[in-house]
């Protein structure tokens, strides 16, 4: 297909089973079952959640009881780690039609996943392994974002990746290569501001000038994260895209640049490890609130997002 895809309104011809609530303009967190019951009895207003889409492919149970309360009072964003859409292998039909199903059944406001592969064969890694970027890869990627987006009828968000090692054989850069994607497959793209500066200072690039390269035309979410701070086998400077921690200075610096050309795009904070307390957590969705309302009155809310 490889072409800018029209999908109509997959709700417009349907009775919706959950509130149409905005995301706009709205920062949020990863939705924890720790934090559960303090969410029901704080009930914060506005913001919204995420959750990874692996976790809720069981029919029912537990967690598709809390997630089904939530999704009543607030938007959710359905993120996918296991699609593997940057591998070489065909895209698993069983778990994207696990996935598909999610999307009818919970209609997330957003749906995203990742440029990178995490499966050979028949054997799942428990990483999000980086890609090179060459013509090859770009027509590949871009079938298996058509073949998606057909799933589920609608766009998907593909983030950009955090990488520890870079390929002799990419021909062209990673702006370049999520630009060309998306202008083929018709996608919209999560920036993961976190993903940025992780790249930036382990292989020694710009973070600012890849922000200024990057196609925020087409970013319809951000993500921000903590990262671990380690050091290489020559004691140079390695980060870990680690999920375990609050978000750092110069990420939330980066992220104030990035609203203030983009506008209050959907804001995601993720805390995957090493779980806080929902006061934390919640503190750092509102310190990103804080960022995108300040920007508000310039921009008009939806101007700036790709997917709609």
């Amino acid at each position: 297909m490889n072409a800018i895809i029209k999908f109509a309104d997959p709700q417009a011809s349907r009775l919706l089973r959950f509130p149409a609530h905005p995301i706009a303009g709205l920062a949020g967190t990863s939705f924890k079952h720790e934090h559960f019951s303090a969410i029901l009895a704080e009930r914060p207003a506005g913001g919204f959640f995420e959750v990874h889409a692996e976790n809720y492919m069981g029919a029912g149970g537990p967690s598709h009881r809390a997630l089904e309360s939530i999704r009543r009072d607030y938007p959710v964003s359905l993120h996918g780690v296991c699609m593997s859409i940057g591998g070489p292998q065909p895209i698993d039909v069983a778990h994207l039609a696990r996935f598909a199903a999610l999307v009818e059944r919970y209609e997330p406001a957003l749906v995203s996943e990742h440029l990178a592969w995490s499966t050979h064969e028949t054997t799942y890694f428990n990483d999000l392994l980086p890609l090179p970027y060459t013509e090859a890869t770009l027509a590949r990627v871009a079938d298996h974002i058509d073949e998606v987006q057909e799933a589920i009828r609608r766009p998907i968000l593909l983030e950009n990746p955090s990488t520890y090692v870079l390929f002799r054989d990419s021909t062209m850069k990673e702006t370049d290569f999520i630009r060309e994607l998306a202008r083929r497959s018709g996608c919209g793209l999560l920036l993961d501001i976190n993903n940025v500066f992780v790249s930036a200072t382990n292989h020694g690039f710009s973070a600012h000038d890849y922000l200024s390269d990057f196609p925020l035309d087409r970013v319809g979410e951000i993500h921000l994260a903590g990262h671990a701070e380690q050091a290489d086998d020559e004691n140079e400077p390695l980060l870990i895209d680690s999920h375990d921690g609050p978000v750092a200075d110069a990420v939330w610096s980066l992220f104030d640049i990035v609203a203030g050309r983009c506008g209050p795009i959907p804001t995601l904070v993720e805390w995957d490890s090493n779980i806080p307390d929902w006061p934390v957590l919640k503190g750092e969705a509102m310190a990103a609130q804080a960022i995108l309302n300040r920007y508000a009155q310039t921009f008009a809310f939806g101007s700036t997002h790709a997917v709609r």
